[in-house]
């Protein structure tokens, strides 16, 4: 029987290929997630050395470890551009898969983020239909807010809440009713 994480390992879309990370994908782990400008708006997200990115790289295995699924990287012709994926994570005291994208800057504008997140949303339907799906995005940044309601989540106002940046506006896959 094929393990949770092996039915996950790759996604692939009509221009990129998502794979499960692996230690080879620690440099751009470190190439994202040091960039000023794609940690803009979750600045706590910021690594500043090399080594911090090999403890994410960790935290991500172990994560696809634990639950079947994590964050892929996104390759464009063979090159890491970025990582798209998902996360379980409690909100408002449910459990939740948050839809996590950030790609280098230099991809920005392209659909390129939209189509991974899409790719991803697609599979969580297919294998995750009943897991809450949510999207973190902060009130400033309306270029993921775009990206969210392109790969098909909705605003979801009642289940908004701070996090560690800031408060997160919540996009969900489909409408989740408001509690009485």
């Amino acid at each position: 029987m094929q393990s949770p994480r092996a039915a996950a390992e790759h996604l692939e879309t009509e221009r990129l290929l998502l794979q499960s990370p692996d230690p080879a994908d620690i440099d751009l782990i470190y190439s994202v997630h040091s960039n000023p400008r794609a940690c803009l708006h979750n600045p706590s997200d910021m690594l500043s050395t090399r080594a911090e990115a090999e403890d994410l790289y960790v935290r991500w295995d172990e994560h696809w470890q634990l639950h079947g699924v994590g964050y892929w990287v996104i390759r464009l012709d063979h090159e890491g551009i970025g990582f798209c994926g998902l996360k379980v994570m409690t909100l408002k005291d449910r459990s939740a898969l948050n839809l996590f994208y950030r790609l280098l800057p230099s991809t920005w504008g392209s659909g390129l983020a939209t189509e991974a997140a899409t790719a991803v949303v697609e599979w969580a339907d297919a294998h995750r239909a009943d897991d809450l799906l949510t999207a973190r995005i902060r009130p400033a940044n309306s270029a993921s807010q775009r990206v969210a309601l392109r790969a098909g989540l909705h605003r979801t106002e009642h289940l908004d809440a701070q996090g560690e940046d800031g408060l997160d506006w919540i996009y969900s896959r489909r409408r989740v009713p408001e509690p009485p």
